[in-house]
């Protein structure tokens, strides 16, 4: 059998857990020759070649074939791979197997508590979805949209915590849903997942089995750009693939800024990183609009809209967006009753967007004597 070297993520026991199921129990290990060097936005330990270097860890002796099957196929699709190495622990010198990703050019020192402050949450409820895959998908595949996996996971966190009030609606509790079967037969950028589950009722009984679907997307933020003190507003237009499959004829969407939160931002960073995409705008402050679920019946997508106060001068429109990522956008800096009457005439239907302009008249006046 083989024994497998943990370092970086893999010495996280709530990580190793999710990988292996409890009960693995690694002894304290060293590897000599290395330094651990931090690797990606969210960040995973490689190995550096360093005479005198030492890399702190711990070590699984003779992992059986099916649990060392199982690591191997999830660090795969973390874009790993497997190198020999001799680890020394309390039993002397262990021939051991230790996964890490390229390391290329990366020299900043691996830094494992900050890294479990930050990133352990996160990395196990990427390891969710990941063993969901097994038996379904090379890890090759999951590896190839990992920043999605990543973003979906970031999610589930969000969703998982911070203020839920239900002075009004049902509160929750941890028997109210039971899962009887989940699939998951998409995956890519986005995902689909399938259920079969009961809930509880209104009335305390609980439903028969029922079959449900929902597109699963991440997080996502919007922000209407305004100046106050010339009262414009800035809308984005772009080709949009709902009108599109929906067959709408007319498929370029007059838009607030959006863009998918990062895994490793809050909201309000990746509102002001949009704004310069798409826009090439610096934004003074962001005031919240709302949280929400703009069709919770059908799609996870869950999104945090933004009022970004903004100059807009003549010239501030034109166009933007991330070559490298596909996009071509048209930027059109209006008046605000301008905006209202697409609004008013049906030439405005973004969600996001309508609501910001209304909230923005609810609220336009106070910011105007400020500017």
């Amino acid at each position: 059998m083989t024994s497998v070297f943990l370092f970086g993520r893999l010495r996280d026991r709530d990580v190793l857990n999710a990988v292996l199921g409890a009960g693995a129990d690694p002894v304290p290990a060293s590897l000599s020759g290395f330094d651990a060097v931090s690797v990606g936005a969210v960040p995973m330990a490689g190995l550096s070649a360093r005479t005198g270097g030492t890399v702190a860890g711990d070590v699984l002796i003779d992992l059986p074939p099916a649990l060392l099957e199982r690591l191997h196929y999830v660090m795969t699709a973390f874009g790993c791979s497997a190198q020999e190495v001799d680890v020394t622990c309390a039993g002397g010198t262990v021939w051991a197997r230790a996964y890490g990703p390229p390391v290329g050019d990366a020299s900043d020192a691996w830094d494992f508590p900050a890294w479990q402050r930050r990133f352990s949450a996160l990395v196990v409820a990427m390891v969710d979805e990941v063993t969901e895959e097994i038996g379904h998908r090379p890890p090759e595949t999951i590896a190839a949209r990992m920043r999605s996996v990543e973003a979906r996971a970031a999610a589930r966190l969000r969703a998982a915590t911070g203020d839920h009030p239900a002075k009004v609606r049902h509160k929750m509790a941890p028997d109210d849903v039971e899962i009887i079967e989940k699939r998951r037969p998409y995956a890519h950028f986005f995902s689909v997942e399938e259920y079969d589950l009961r809930h509880r009722r209104f009335d305390g009984t609980f439903t028969p089995v029922i079959e449900r679907a929902a597109w699963v997307s991440t997080d996502a933020v919007t922000v209407l750009p305004y100046d106050p003190v010339r009262d414009r507003v800035m809308l984005v237009e772009q080709f949009r693939m709902g009108p599109f499959v929906r067959g709408d004829a007319q498929v370029w969407s007059l838009e607030a800024i959006a863009g998918r939160t990062e895994p490793h931002e809050p909201p309000e960073t990746s509102a002001r990183r949009e704004a310069l995409e798409e826009a090439g705008l610096t934004l003074r402050e962001l005031i919240p609009v709302a949280n929400y679920y703009p069709s919770p019946g059908a799609k996870t997508e869950y999104l945090y809209s933004y009022i970004g106060l903004a100059d807009l001068p003549d010239g501030a429109a034109g166009l933007g967006g991330l070559e490298g990522e596909g996009e071509d956008i048209r930027a059109h800096v209006l008046p605000f009753y301008k905006a209202m009457d697409l609004f008013q005439s049906g030439e405005l239907e973004n969600a996001p967007a309508i609501l910001s302009l209304l909230w923005l008249a609810r609220i336009r006046e106070g910011l105007r004597p400020q500017a």
